[in-house]
């Protein structure tokens, strides 16, 4: 039985938007999850598709509906502050590096 392991509130305002709800899946496409969260509570979610090899950042200050595609690591014209750098290329670099077409399923 498949049951959830990690929630978050949302910490932002309504006028961020919805956030996004992401549930993983254990069959292809394979998609990598990473959150980050500081000490202001702003919040950003990572995920890579590996089916389709496109990294996207949502997060709370764009708005939750804004999707932001994430190319070597880094986001065009979007200012981080160095902790969410280091994150964002670190999700980066692991979502990239892992190779899931000899990842065998999970029951």
């Amino acid at each position: 039985m498949i049951q959830t392991i990690f929630g978050m509130p949302n910490y932002h305002g309504e006028d961020s938007g919805t956030p996004p709800s992401l549930i993983g899946t254990l069959g292809a496409p394979y998609i990598y999850h990473g959150y980050f969260e500081n000490c202001d509570g702003d919040q950003w979610i990572f995920t890579y598709d590996h089916e389709s090899k496109k990294a996207l950042l949502r997060g709370g200050d764009v708005g939750w509906g804004t999707a932001l595609q994430v190319e070597s690591g880094g986001v065009v014209d979007l200012v981080l502050r160095k902790t969410e750098r280091d994150w964002l290329s670190s999700c980066w670099k692991e979502a990239t590096e892992m190779d899931y077409s000899q990842k065998e399923e999970v029951n």
